[in-house]
């Protein structure tokens, strides 16, 4: 008979992973960790050498730091105005008149731009009109809104809404117009009446190419206000710009001019990220 105190005792203690599974799980990490920071290097790399370069450009005496100084300097100045407010009045001005004309845009061009690409009379009867303001310059008008509107807030924010309503108008026409027949066929042959066709297949196909409006109508937005600005304002990006440069302060001026930069390149991935949240069904042949 053994006793029971000689028999070896297990304690008991958590369920532990395998080691393989561990060993499979670590250079895996460690490969996607590598992927990220490749993809991360790969976009920063062109912005890190015209870092650089505007860095040691000056420096080296290879362009007067007079009209173009270091970025280090630059990166300094633009501290010093975000650290008195300066620059935060100037980006709410430029924003809250950018953001309203571009939104007025949106809910304008894309109705009337679905109407257009939808119902061919409507297209026929407005397609001389369109032809003529498509080609007129909204910096061309700034007089004439100015004439019009006065030199306040309605100038500049109709001013940006002419500007990105075309980009998106014709977009969203292309859109409709550029839907596969044979989708629409089918859709016919199923029994959709035309409202349901217009919704289900019509105006998901059109999506990516009216988004793509929308972005270049973000552009210039920016683009257009900051040129506005620059006659009669006493706020905003544009006014920074001018009055930095009318005063000599260069690196004040290039502090504006990187912020501008900056606004575009947020409002970029903000539409790119609602468009793909409005896309969900498209299939990105470029991955894999």
């Amino acid at each position: 008979m053994v006793d029971i105190a000689e028999r070896p005792t297990r304690l008991a203690g958590p369920p532990t992973v395998p080691r393989a599974a561990a060993d499979r799980a670590a250079p895996r990490l460690a490969g996607r960790l590598l992927a990220i920071g490749a993809k991360v290097l790969h976009r920063t790399v062109a912005i890190a050498a015209l870092a650089a370069i505007w860095e040691g450009a000056p420096r080296l005496g290879l362009v007067d730091r007079v009209f173009l100084p270091p970025l280090s300097e630059v990166l300094v100045a633009w501290w010093e105005l975000l650290r008195t407010g300066q620059l935060t009045e100037h980006v709410g001005a430029s924003l809250t008149r950018s953001l309203a004309g571009l939104g007025l845009a949106v809910l304008t061009a894309i109705p009337l731009g679905l109407l257009i690409g939808w119902y061919r009379p409507l297209a026929e009867l407005l397609s001389p009109l369109l032809e003529v303001f498509r080609n007129t310059a909204a910096l061309a008008l700034l007089p004439v809104f100015v004439l019009i509107l006065g030199l306040g807030e309605t100038s500049k924010i109709a001013l940006v809404l002419y500007a990105c309503s075309w980009p998106i108008l014709l977009n969203t026409i292309a859109g409709v117009k550029g839907v596969d027949p044979l989708l629409v066929r089918s859709a016919r042959s199923m029994g959709l009446n035309h409202l349901r066709m217009f919704q289900k297949v019509i105006l998901p196909a059109a999506v990516p190419t009216i988004f793509t409006g929308v972005r270049l109508a973000g552009a210039y937005s920016i683009l257009v206000l900051v040129a506005a600005e620059m006659v009669g304002a006493k706020a905003g990006l544009g006014y920074l710009i001018n009055y930095a440069q009318y005063n000599f302060a260069i690196p004040d001026m290039y502090s504006g001019i990187i912020t501008i930069s900056a606004i575009g390149l947020v409002v970029n991935q903000l539409l790119v990220a609602i468009e793909r949240r409005f896309s969900t069904w498209r299939v990105d042949v470029t991955a894999g």
